[in-house]
């Protein structure tokens, strides 16, 4: 039991770094070109800006955390406890003075209950794999089903697939993590090397559709979408890939599903909160106050709209510095509203 309590604190602690560093790598994806989307080169400009390169960092030492709670903890557990990321940016945005309301408390008591509940009905800690064909086939058609949407660009809906593609992308890199762990529990350092390879490839594919995806959809519609498909992927191929089988006594099965349930619920319902949409949206108007586009829009448009937002920007920048030399009036005051978060951010780092 005690191992299991170390596990959940690394996974907790993995959780508030994914939270952070999403959050810092969002600001910066919004603003690259449109027709970098799924390319090498938009990770090629985003690399060269200070604030994502601190995000990626602390993303890093998420997934260091990560592979220590995996040593410890089943991944039917930890994948589901990086729901809590989405908790750590309510307090994000309380710290930026946003209000705090009743709706967004019992979302992340939700969450929390969600997860208690995982942790009660848990399967042991194992280190057994599915054999080797198995395995095999399994991980090739959830690096296949990641992939897909590569070879879909032209599709009205690629813009809700590369969000599901990040998702199993990392879902992928939690089992690999597991892998990886478990081969340096046993000693085996040259399995654990070839299993760190892989992680940091799909670790590259899932970084480079989340990417994607921030530059066409609000963060609000991305953060929960990515970790809701973990939660799930990691808890229905759990019993295939990685040698954990769940209890076959009925009441062990509804609790599952019902704190799998809840946590899918709360994670949605606290990421479209005022508050945290506040935090992680880097433009006017994304999540605040206006209601975001259905995952199901098109691709062509989500660029267009992504083109308006970056000249919106622009302007409003060009626009800030001319009122900034005369004082600054009303209207200025407005304006610097609408981007509260990056522009304090923007102030901390000039400092």
């Amino acid at each position: 039991m005690a191992s299991l309590t170390l596990g959940v604190l690394a996974a907790l602690a993995s959780a508030v770094l994914y939270a952070v560093g999403v959050m810092l790598q969002s600001i910066e994806a919004r603003r690259t070109p449109d027709e970098d989307s799924l390319k090498l080169s938009l990770l090629a400009h985003l690399v060269t800006r200070r604030r994502w390169i601190a995000g990626t960092a602390c993303v890093v030492g998420g997934w260091t955390m990560q592979a220590v709670a995996l040593l410890l903890a089943p991944i039917t557990i930890v994948q589901p406890t990086l729901a809590v990321s989405v908790v750590v940016l309510l307090f994000i945005g309380a710290r930026f003075g946003e209000s705090v309301h009743r709706k967004e408390v019992a979302a992340a008591v939700t969450i929390i209950v969600g997860v208690t509940g995982l942790v009660l009905v848990s399967p042991g800690q194992s280190e057994d794999h599915a054999a080797a064909l198995v395995l095999t086939l399994g991980m090739t058609a959830l690096a296949l089903a990641a992939l897909a949407p590569f070879a879909m660009r032209g599709h009205r809906r690629f813009g809700a697939l590369i969000v599901v593609s990040a998702g199993l992308a990392y879902a992928w890199t939690g089992f690999s993590t597991k892998f990886l762990a478990d081969e340096v529990s046993s000693s085996a350092y040259l399995a654990a090397l070839a299993w760190l390879g892989a992680t940091v490839v799909a670790g590259g594919v899932g970084l480079l559709c989340e990417m994607t995806a921030l530059q066409r959809r609000s963060p609000i519609q991305v953060f929960p979408v990515v970790l809701v498909v973990q939660i799930v992927v990691a808890v229905l191929l759990a019993p295939l890939l990685a040698g954990e089988s769940w209890s076959t006594d009925p009441l062990v099965i509804t609790a599952l599903v019902a704190s799998l349930a809840v946590v899918a619920a709360g994670t949605r319902a606290l990421a479209g909160a005022r508050t945290v949409g506040r935090v992680i949206a880097t433009d006017d108007g994304a999540g605040v106050g206006e209601e975001a586009p259905e995952l199901g829009e098109g691709g062509h448009g989500e660029g267009a709209d992504h083109q308006q937002r970056q000249d919106q920007a622009d302007d409003g920048r060009h626009a800030g510095g001319e009122r900034e030399s005369a004082g600054g009036d009303q209207a200025g005051r407005r304006d610097r509203q609408a981007d509260e978060v990056p522009a304090i951010l923007d102030q901390r780092e000039a400092r």
